[in-house]
């Protein structure tokens, strides 16, 4: 199990990620495959992070049988937030 810190940087690095792999478009996404490949986190921590980015609504996740992400999309909430974060810290 992944502790307080590692989980929070996990869901950074799944809402980096996706922010700079769609360029804020929420109607494009990242396959579960690839963020798990690009990132190299655990299956169950990255279910675990896009879990919580979906309750968060910053995310959609499209799942696969396993409790795998199929397909994973920013929502307009979470475009803002990687916006407000890149203006914040240039």
């Amino acid at each position: 199990m992944a502790t307080l810190r590692e989980r929070q940087d996990f869901r950074s690095r799944v809402l980096t990620a996706l922010y700079e792999a769609t360029e804020g478009n929420r109607l494009l996404g990242v396959t579960g495959r690839r963020l798990r490949n690009d990132l190299r986190i655990p299956e169950e921590d990255l279910a675990a992070a896009c879990t919580y980015l979906a309750g968060e609504d910053l995310i959609t996740v499209d799942w696969e049988p396993g409790n795998t992400p199929a397909m994973v999309c920013l929502t307009h909430q979470g475009i803002r937030r990687m916006e407000a974060d890149e203006e914040a810290h240039g």
